[in-house]
């Protein structure tokens, strides 16, 4: 049995037309975050909060699952088929790429941006539609709630402690498209060495906490993950 923790971040999604957010040409080289992704902001400007999170819906409905998200997607289901091991691909990314491509239940630790949450009453639904400060929110009936369910600057991560518990217990862990500078996850390859795993880099350019990975390979995702995964 072969425990597999799999990392994905925004070069994962890349060539899938969606913009990564701290690359240069990112998302927060073009717009101030502070202003639109922190709940100091919201509270602020929720219109034009808003406003910036309805477009990045509109960019996610027109595109589709790379040759990245379906190798990951057929590494997982194959290696459960086999039975060699349990699989946790957990994404720092908030699209849904990866269930479309077919992967079984991705931990998004930094949110989904197809729910929405209340912050009056906390309820969290799926909404793929526009939000804004006029909606009510279906459970308590109350405007001005509303929010997407996506976790700002400031807030805490999803699911760490079924992480840290996965890590513990892998043998293998990967990183896919991700920088290794954003914390918690770019401290994932060292908690997953503590443990005895081998650990595999697959991303576009060498990172900060490169030099910690076993294997490395680096290039486009839709032609380095697929490679990797076929002879996983």
């Amino acid at each position: 049995m072969k425990n597999i923790v799999i990392l994905t971040g925004a070069g994962v999604s890349a060539e899938s037309g969606l913009g990564t957010f701290r690359d240069k040409g990112g998302l927060w080289e073009r717009f101030d975050w502070r202003t639109l992704a922190t709940p100091e902001a919201f509270a602020a400007n929720p219109e034009e909060v808003h406003a910036f999170y309805n477009a990045r819906r509109e960019n996610l409905a027109a595109a589709k699952p790379n040759a990245a998200h379906d190798a990951l997607a057929g590494l997982e289901r194959r290696w459960r088929e086999e039975g060699r091991g349990d699989v946790l691909l957990v994404t720092q990314n908030i699209d849904d790429l990866h269930e479309q491509a077919g992967s079984a239940a991705p931990l998004h630790m930094h949110g989904e941006l197809l729910k929405s949450r209340c912050e009056d009453c906390g309820d969290v639904f799926a909404h793929a539609d526009a939000l804004s400060v006029e909606r009510m929110c279906a459970a308590c009936g109350r405007a001005g709630g509303l929010r997407p369910d996506v976790v700002w600057f400031g807030e805490m991560p999803k699911g760490l402690e079924r992480i840290y518990d996965a890590l513990a217990a892998c043998d293998l862990f990967v990183a896919v498209g991700t920088s290794g500078t954003v914390y918690p996850a770019a401290g994932f390859v060292q908690e997953a060495k503590m443990a005895g795993a081998w650990t595999v880099e697959l991303t576009l350019e060498p990172g900060e906490v490169s030099p910690l990975f076993d294997e490395r390979l680096y290039g486009p995702a839709t032609e380095v993950v697929p490679r990797w995964c076929a002879a996983a």
